[in-house]
């Protein structure tokens, strides 16, 4: 597999609820990170004394961040209602040449800012709120 070009790797929102899914406006920046937390079930019977895990058990979780310029586009505005309305709607991150993960996020935080000489950025940040799909591109 060649190099990816980090502006392939997209977040985009649902904004209407349908399934259509579009970019979410001014990012520059963005990471998705897979998380599952083990269930330790060691014991004295433990061979050699080595840690076991159960097999499918703990929570699985994913987290999108992402950050960028400030255009206060449609998809700005729906990712403002739906952090102040606490909404978990369905998202998509493109990986390139990988894959499509596809579900419900909440928005956890959302950050504005800015200089006296330089543009209006923003921050955000999700947190999985159901399962997700993984499709393959």
């Amino acid at each position: 597999m060649s190099a990816q070009n980090g502006k392939d790797l997209l977040i985009k929102v649902d904004l209407t609820g349908d399934g259509q899914f579009e970019t979410i406006a001014g990012l520059r920046a963005t990471r998705v990170s897979f998380n599952a937390e083990s269930v330790d079930v060691t014991s004295l019977e433990s061979q050699g004394g080595w840690r076991e895990l159960l097999s499918g058990a703990g929570v699985k979780s994913a987290g999108i961040s992402g950050s960028g310029v400030f255009k206060d586009a449609s998809t700005d505005e729906r990712t403002r209602q739906i952090f102040f309305d606490g909404e978990t709607p369905d998202f998509q991150v493109i990986i390139p040449d990988f894959g499509v993960v596809e579900g419900p996020f909440q928005v956890s935080s959302i950050e504005y800012s800015g200089t006296h000489n330089g543009e209006a950025t923003y921050e955000l940040a999700m947190a999985s709120a159901g399962a997700l799909t993984f499709s393959v591109l």
